[in-house]
């Protein structure tokens, strides 16, 4: 499952439904090669694990609050939360096998 996520529904969308269900949250920008290199990586991925966790997709440039509570300096930025706190994250893109292995890590 992927959504969108904006500084007015983040607390709804990914801090309460990661208490079910772990999310997995991409800050990322439209003029980022390597955040444009990642996502379709991410998708893929998430798409494979069937709901196993949740994709949440959060564009830096126009929501700054909730980038900035979280200390968001580089992007691509990749945070996994559960039951509302931050589990793991890593920054940068990082080729799809890497990504499997952080997943299987942290669900």
């Amino acid at each position: 499952m992927e959504i969108d996520v904006t500084d007015k529904d983040f607390d709804k969308e990914v801090i309460k439904r990661s208490a079910n269900v772990p999310v997995v949250v991409d800050f990322w920008a439209t003029w980022c090669g390597p955040c444009q290199a990642l996502k379709p990586v991410l998708e893929k991925v998430a798409k494979n694990y069937g709901g196993k966790f949740i994709l949440a997709k959060m564009n830096v440039d126009e929501n700054e609050k909730t980038p900035e509570k979280y200390g968001i300096m580089s992007i691509p930025n990749v945070k996994l939360f559960k039951n509302g706190e931050i589990v793991d994250e890593f920054i940068g893109a990082m080729p799809e096998d890497r990504i499997i292995k952080w997943i299987n890590q942290n669900l």
